[in-house]
């Protein structure tokens, strides 16, 4: 994933949790990885004011109000988020067993990937429901432990394929003696207990005091440091309680003096040093369910000496010799053990080593080339099986009449010099200026706004005008060429565009001399029509050449005693011919190695000039060719899809999903229309809609591409969304594929009424 935008969901600093600290260390650690990636957060507050966020959190979600949930899904998809990153713990999240979290998801449109810090054994039955709705939500789930997995998979039914097991992440900490930093806490010469984290009743910490008398007698230089300010929801509900009870009980003990309760939440610099000056650390908790803990992985992974009582992580993260583990509520136990730790120097020192190399893994670096493995997977997983999204909005599987046709957006992307190439979404994006590419597709569009309207149209006249000043703006007579490129200044960019360009440009042309009733129009196209046809002869690409057939099939309609153009038709039809020949075969019949962009417009070109010299050979291998794409371009649930750009179809490889461009649902319709035409055959009507559908929302994720608010078109299929700007070619597409099925709708007749002219059916055509 290049130049990603990756969306972080959950709590962040300065609130004050451990789902907060992770998912900023997270974030930085990516950040800090990959400069390419933008992370940006979606931060849960849990008190109505918020906190002071810094620059990377972009939106706030109110825990208890579901509307905000909803809010912050249109805003990830609105703003292109390509993947999102969930830290899910079920309270930090509004709802029962935090299942506002759900109504977000929902709606997301791009990749969700879910880290679960709880993954229950005996979840109630709230619990169990959103769990496994997250789970059917998600594209992959990063769990702490392997026990956690082996739950997903025998719980809750989630396949293994699914899951990646990643470590909590660590700063790099050094290996370096404890004495280095006890003086920096004036517990120089003093044996250092530590236990740190948001402070609660569940940490069992009166256990470790009820054991200092013991330990005092073995170790009079003991003292036991209790780091961290009492949970936040905690002191919102019983004060300080807790943390009085445990100095209450130290006092009765008489061991206040070998205590320290240091009640703040530390930055992780210090954090780090207090860490460091640790001879042992304990998490004496209660909780046998807790399947991670971020205290034990930083301390593990700075090669601390550890106690912990049995919980599921606990048991897998001090395995083999990197821990020792005592029984829940037992103080004695803790004292013998923590004696055991203290007395027997190398033991500890063995049991230190041990834990700091298997921490080697859990550094955030590695954290974060693991979770970039997971998004690529999930992302690859997306392109290979796309997800219908906003199933509830879209259109029926079958489609009712066609779209009424709109201009608005064309209008908005048309200035006195032409049409602009691009859109920020539904606003013109000066910045890219021009094309001759889209100012020959928009010329299309205005004859046949022409024919629609029976050639009475000034309106498309007068669009029709403008675009054709644009090309003979464009032509450079010097060259003999079209230029492409053009600034929003109106200076060409380049002397001599693309052949493609040059060849949609004679198409235009073509299409005008051989539909338009207006003799002005006719005038001004013919004679550039003639003056840039020569340079087609000199032309290697395929799509440059299926482009200047289509246009020729169109002019010469109109003009069929021009030697010039026939000459012109002839050498490209056959050198087309001679390429199909050369590549086809009875399982390929398509003509190059690899199906790129513009597919359909090559066997289009073929069946057309089939058609006209009366070949039936060439004719049928026209259609199979055309009729093969449209197999391999339609889904087994049996919408259209076109070829992907993002890597095209090449022989012997596997096809590209994504991304999906409105050009080639364009080219299908026109190329089965065409086979319409010339056959009769309804499958190729059937094949057109299918194909026209798609921009309606019959698609890999049922969203449309067309905008029936702005009359525009959006530019592509993504594997999780569609692209919001709507700029030329893709509206162009979208009107050029509305007008010629409104017009096919209309004006195809049964075959025993049509007219044939040059062995090509001809249909009650404007001329």
């Amino acid at each position: 994933m290049s130049r990603a935008r990756i969306a972080f969901i959950g709590n962040h600093l300065p609130r004050q949790c451990g789902i907060a600290t992770f998912t900023t260390d997270l974030c930085q650690a990516i950040a800090r990885e990959y400069e390419q990636i933008t992370c940006l957060v979606v931060a849960v507050n849990d008190t109505a004011n918020g906190y002071r966020y810094p620059a990377r959190v972009w939106f706030e979600v109110a825990e208890q109000d579901i509307a905000t949930y909803r809010q912050a899904a249109d805003f990830l998809n609105f703003n292109n988020v390509d993947l999102v990153c969930l830290q899910h713990e079920y309270g930090i999240f509004g709802g029962p067993a935090g299942s506002h979290i759900l109504a977000l998801l929902r709606e997301l449109r791009m990749p969700v990937v879910t880290t679960l810090h709880t993954v229950l054994r005996e979840p109630n039955p709230h619990q169990r429901v959103v769990m496994e709705e997250l789970t059917q939500l998600s594209d992959r789930l990063i769990v702490m432990s392997q026990r956690a997995a082996e739950f997903l998979q025998d719980i809750y039914g989630v396949p293994a394929s699914k899951i990646d097991v990643v470590h909590h992440g660590i700063p790099d900490f050094a290996f370096i003696d404890p004495n280095f930093y006890k003086d920096q806490f004036g517990v120089e010469g003093k044996k250092v207990l530590l236990t740190f984290g948001l402070i609660s009743p569940n940490k069992g910490i009166e256990y470790v005091i009820e054991a200092l008398p013991v330990i005092r007698e073995h170790h009079p230089d003991v003292v036991y440091i209790v780091l961290g300010a009492t949970h936040p929801h905690v002191k919102r509900r019983e004060g300080e309680d807790y943390r009085l009870k445990l100095q209450r009980l130290a006092r009765e003990l008489g061991v206040e003096r070998h205590v320290i309760f240091h009640n703040r939440f530390v930055r992780l610099e210090e954090l780090m040093e207090f860490i460091g000056a640790a001879d042992i650390y304990l998490t004496p908790y209660l909780n046998p369910e807790q399947i991670v803990s971020g205290t034990l992985a930083y301390t593990l992974g700075a090669g601390k000496a550890v106690i912990s009582t049995p919980y599921w992580y606990a048991e897998e993260l001090l395995a083999d010799g990197r821990g020792m583990l005592v029984p829940f509520r037992d103080s004695r136990a803790i004292a013998e053990t923590v004696i055991k730790v203290l007395d027997d120097e190398v033991f500890r020192h063995t049991m230190r080593k041990r834990a700091y190399q298997f921490g080697r893994e859990m550094i955030w670096s590695t954290v974060a080339h693991r979770y970039m493995e997971s998004f690529e997977r999930a992302h690859q997983a997306r392109i290979r099986y796309p997800r219908p999204a906003f199933v509830a909005r879209t259109m029926g599987e079958e489609m009712g009449e066609l779209p009424t046709l709109k201009l608005d957006h064309l209008y908005r992307l048309t200035d006195n010099t032409g049409i602009l190439q691009h859109a920020v979404f539904t606003v013109p994006n000066y910045d890219e200026g021009y094309t001759t590419d889209d100012n020959a597709r928009a010329l299309s569009v205005a004859v046949l706004l022409e024919e629609m309207e029976g050639g009475t149209s000034e309106e498309a006249n007068r669009l029709a005008a403008r675009y054709l000043a644009f090309l003979w703006h464009a032509f450079n007579p010097e060259a003999g060429r079209f230029r492409n490129f053009a600034g929003f200044n109106r200076h060409w960019l380049e002397e001599m565009g693309s052949e493609d360009s040059h060849g949609r440009a004679l198409w235009a042309l073509g299409n005008l001399l051989g539909r338009s009733t207006d003799d002005g129009l006719r005038g001004a196209a013919n004679r550039l029509f003639h003056m840039a046809l020569p340079a087609a002869l000199d032309f290697t690409s395929p799509r440059a050449w299926a482009c200047t057939l289509i246009g020729l099939h169109d002019y010469l309609r109109q003009m069929p005693g021009d030697r010039i153009a026939q000459n012109v038709l002839e050498t490209l039809s056959e050198r087309l011919w001679k390429l199909y020949q050369n590549n086809a075969s009875s399982d390929w019949p398509w003509f190059e190695e690899v199906v790129t962009y513009a597919n359909a417009y090559l066997p289009m070109a073929l069946i057309l000039w089939g058609a006209r010299i009366g070949s039936g050979e060439i004719t049928q291998e026209g259609l199979k060719s055309l009729s093969w794409l449209a197999s391999v371009q339609c889904a087994p649930e049996g919408h259209f899809v076109p070829i992907g750009n993002q890597g095209f179809y090449r022989r012997g490889g596997e096809r590209a999903r994504f991304d999906q461009q409105p050009v080639e649902a364009h080219a299908m319709v026109t190329a089965c229309l065409a086979a319409y035409r010339i056959t009769g055959e309804d499958r190729w009507y059937t094949e057109a809609r299918r194909a026209f559908e798609w921009f309606l929302g019959r698609n890999d994720l049922r969203l449309p591409l067309y905008d029936p608010r702005s009359g525009g078109c959006r530019d592509g299929l993504h594997p999780d969304r569609v692209n919001e700007n709507q700029g030329a070619e893709a509206t162009l597409s979208f009107l050029l594929a509305l007008i010629e099925m409104s017009l096919a709708k209309r004006l195809l007749e049964p075959l025993s009424e049509a007219a044939y002219v040059g062995g090509v059916i001809r249909v009650g055509h404007g001329r």
